[in-house]
């Protein structure tokens, strides 16, 4: 399985450990958890990630959308980590067409523990960890303002709430919390976050994979556009 590795902060190249160092390093942001996407997608790419993730302690799951609105399908994954710490963030783009403006659409979902960064990256926000922001956007509600989250969707059989966070305007970022980890949720263009208006249920593949599930062409997002 082909993939490429680079920065999850920054998309920056990486180097490799070495008789000096333990840990991947970026020369912007240091010591990172290296991200690796598969170049190509398909059926046995993706049980050769699932693979990779089942044995984590934390279970760090790999979210997908199931069942995928029509015209939708599975267009990249990739995942952060190394042989020393094991992997600690999943990525899975899928595309389709726009709910609103009939173009075409892509989503990425990223599940992620504290410290890695790979969530901020996608959504074009400041930072390592969105707390802050969840924060932030709560305070608003308790100042009257927003009242509630922005989205409501379903994530291993649990009603989970979303947040819209402050991102570049070619795309829309939500942000959450789903078995202890960083939930992200970002869509291009940014009309295509309506997309998790639509009653969204989100299914661990490391759990299993539906045979019914579609693949595409590989997301230009998940592979260096974003």
């Amino acid at each position: 399985m082909g993939v490429t590795v680079s920065c999850p902060r920054c998309a920056a190249q990486v180097r490799p450990p070495d008789l000096m160092h333990s840990d991947w390093r970026c020369d912007n942001c240091g010591d990172v958890s290296p991200f690796h996407v598969a170049e190509h997608i398909g059926p046995e790419i993706l049980d050769s990630v699932r693979l990779r993730v089942a044995p984590t302690v934390d279970h760090m799951p790999l979210w997908c959308p199931w069942p995928l609105p029509p015209g939708w399908m599975v267009t990249g994954v990739g995942w952060a980590g190394d042989e020393r710490s094991g992997v600690r963030a999943t990525a899975l783009s899928c595309s389709g067409p726009d709910p609103l403006g009939g173009g075409p659409a892509d989503l990425v979902l990223i599940a992620e523990q504290p410290g890695v960064g790979l969530g901020t990256r996608f959504a074009g926000i400041p930072g390592i960890d969105p707390g802050h922001l969840i924060t932030q956007a709560l305070g608003e509600c308790d100042r009257g303002g927003h009242a509630g989250p922005h989205a409501k969707i379903r994530v291993g059989g649990h009603p989970t709430p979303l947040w819209c966070v402050k991102s570049p305007e070619d795309r829309s970022a939500y942000v959450s919390e789903a078995k202890g980890m960083w939930l992200y949720a970002v869509a291009w263009p940014a009309s295509a976050g309506y997309f998790l208006a639509e009653h969204v249920v989100l299914h661990d593949l490391s759990d299993g994979v539906p045979p019914e599930l579609v693949y595409g062409a590989p997301s230009p997002y998940l592979h260096g556009k974003a």
